[in-house]
């Protein structure tokens, strides 16, 4: 399901909704494990867990990028700096499966918006079919299909 955007004064809400046939725990330690951390998103570590925690992002090249977390109540609420961003993972037990609502708060539409976007996308993807232990196939081709639905979602906003 495509996400929702929406203009809140200088920023922007992206909001993406996954309804998980998993538990709580399960869906949160893929947001917290760093091995299963690795299985949908390779450069992204946790590096200290909490309120005063923070992620390392892999640059590629060496260094590492500080993502900073904000807000964290465990097994329910995951918020860190992705860049100038935010970045929230809140989730919601509901009797045998968990609710994923993953918001990004942009402070200015780039280019690269509509790439970011289409990441995250596939990524929330993949959780699901790793949860759900079903294969994970064509991650680019799902990217280069969401990154244009984006792209047209961005376009019309400015």
């Amino acid at each position: 399901m495509q996400a929702k955007i929406e203009k809140h004064g200088n920023e922007y809400l992206v909001t993406y909704e996954r309804h998980l046939e998993h538990s709580l725990e399960e869906v949160w330690a893929m947001l917290t494990d760093n091995k299963k951390l690795a299985l949908w998103f390779d450069e992204l570590r946790v590096a200290r867990l909490g309120k005063d925690g923070y992620f390392n992002f892999d640059m590629g090249d060496g260094t590492f990028q500080r993502m900073d977390i904000t807000d964290f109540k465990d097994h329910h609420i995951l918020e860190y700096t992705w860049d100038e961003n935010l970045v929230r993972f809140e989730l919601t037990p509901e009797s045998n499966h968990c609710n994923l609502v993953f918001t990004e708060t942009i402070t200015e539409l780039t280019t690269h918006t509509p790439k970011d976007l289409a990441g995250w996308h596939v990524c929330l993807d993949v959780i699901g079919l790793l949860l759900d232990q079903e294969e994970v196939n064509d991650r680019m081709d799902n990217w280069k299909y969401w990154f244009e639905i984006y792209s047209e979602a961005i376009e019309s906003l400015t």
